[in-house]
């Protein structure tokens, strides 16, 4: 077993000494790729810790990349330290990297800014079942680049999945793969033109305004209120490419309307260049009644971009993402990026593509909803049961991963926050996602709401991240 010497840590933390040296030892090659390593019990009785010190360690390596769990079987190391030796070739040195004495980001005990997965609930065994098949089936398409839009097989499986889960009607050519929502939009500015002025939710996504303006854009933003983002305002913006999160806005949870949906589709056909990018980033998880038709399901006009992701519902570090064009827009698309290969790796598009056509991918989703909705209600709950519910009250709890737990007037909301920092409890506020062109929206000028974003905490943690959150009230 390995044995660590906490003599020499330094300044950090034994969690953060703990994370460096485990790393080391991936990197340099004394943990190698599927070794086992201890459960978190026998490690902290070995190393004399504390198991909330593995466990932190542990969980901050799983989300880097570095381990893997397998429920009931233990923690195991990943190929990722391989593939950077390969990278690197063998007779290059390689720069390892060293523990550090530093100060480094603390290990909280709950983030709720984290956008993990349970990553216990990752079907390992049925996503390697699915390499295998393709790695047997011998398919030359394995080896041959893609174009801009990407594998067909995978453009064709995600039709069948958004008619049959969104009702939606669309064509292989509709669809474009991209490598994370972030290469989309980049895509986007290029093809619909800079000169164009995109406007964004206010409070909303923050990442898809800098990617605009990155990619030399003018953006601008427009505040919503309770039913959406405002048409009023919208129209005074002078844009003509809009970013909406119709079925659920990030951060505040906000679900447009019909009635506004329409408003909106109306105000897109009133140009012939104007267009909707609709971000869909967690449709597949809301908890009660039945969701609203997408912007690009009941779109008369040709106006909407879709978009959505599969980093809340397989992993974040699964950097597959797509966009359906509108048809009018789809050959245009292909013709002025011609340029561009699919980012994605085709093993990995024909693999997903196979997850997806073996019905893998819906009876994950299931699972999945179902175990985040148990957990979101056990926090609810949790909350609605402590002195939480003396300071504020909860909202937008039943759709996505996250909701919000607004503060009842006087209380000083900064304050409580890094109180609550230091219990080992990260968290957000929503005003942390105002854009600063313009006010948000009424409902919440005057309360404080954090934003509780769960999708990455486990269960059984529920009722010591609430204990560390009532002993600072």
């Amino acid at each position: 077993m390995i044995t660590i010497d906490f003599s020499k840590r330094g300044s950090l933390t034994l969690t953060q000494y703990l994370y460096e040296a485990l790393k080391a030892f991936i990197f340099d090659g004394t943990l190698n790729e599927n070794d086992k390593l201890p459960s978190k019990r026998t490690f902290a009785n070995h190393l004399g810790v504390s198991v909330l010190t593995v466990q932190n360690a542990y969980v901050h390596l799983i989300e880097e990349g570095f381990l893997y769990s397998i429920e009931k079987k233990g923690f195991f190391v990943s190929s990722l330290a391989n593939h950077l030796r390969e990278k690197k070739g063998e007779d290059e040195e390689i720069d390892f990297p060293k523990l550090k004495s530093q100060p480094c980001e603390p290990i909280y005990f709950a983030d709720f800014t984290n956008n993990a997965i349970a990553s216990e609930k990752f079907p390992f065994s049925l996503w390697s079942k699915t390499m295998r098949k393709v790695l047997n089936s011998n398919d030359e398409k394995l080896l041959e680049k893609t174009d801009v839009s990407g594998f067909f097989e995978l453009r064709r499986a995600l039709c069948r999945h958004l008619k049959e889960f969104r009702n939606m009607s669309v064509c292989e050519n509709q669809v474009i793969i991209g490598s994370g929502t972030e290469s989309l939009y980049s895509m986007i500015v290029q093809f619909l033109g800079r000169e164009e002025i995109f406007a964004v939710e206010n409070p909303g996504y923050r990442k898809a305004g800098e990617i605009f303006r990155l990619n030399g854009a003018k953006c601008i933003s427009v505040k919503i209120d309770e039913y959406g983002i405002d048409i009023e305002e919208l129209k005074k913006s002078k844009a003509n490419v809009v970013n909406v999160s119709p079925s659920h806005n990030f951060p505040s949870g906000i679900t447009m309307n019909f009635h506004r949906r329409k408003e909106l589709l109306d105000w897109a056909g009133e140009k012939k260049n104007r267009f909707i990018i609709e971000d869909e980033y967690d449709s597949e998880f809301r908890f009660a009644g039945n969701p609203l038709p997408t912007l690009q399901s009941i779109d008369q006009n040709n106006r909407v971009i879709y978009i959505n992701t599969f980093s809340k519902t397989l992993s974040p570090s699964f950097r597959i993402s797509y966009m359906v064009l509108p048809l009018r827009l789809a050959k245009k698309f292909k013709e002025k990026l011609a340029l561009y290969s699919c980012p994605v790796s085709s093993f990995e598009q024909f693999t997903l593509a196979r997850f997806i056509s073996d019905g893998n991918y819906e009876r994950h989703i299931n699972r999945m909803k179902n175990y985040y909705r148990s957990l979101r209600n056990d926090l609810v709950l949790a909350f609605k049961n402590s002195k939480l519910a003396e300071v504020g009250e909860i909202h937008e709890e039943n759709s996505g991963l996250h909701f919000l737990f607004t503060l009842k007037s006087g209380i000083d909301a900064k304050s409580l926050q890094e109180k609550w920092k230091k219990r080992g409890i990260k968290i957000q506020l929503l005003s942390d996602y105002y854009y600063e062109d313009c006010p948000g929206f009424e409902a919440y000028e005057k309360k404080e709401s954090f934003i509780v974003n769960y999708s990455g905490i486990k269960k059984e943690m529920t009722g010591e991240i609430v204990k560390r959150l009532c002993e600072c009230l």
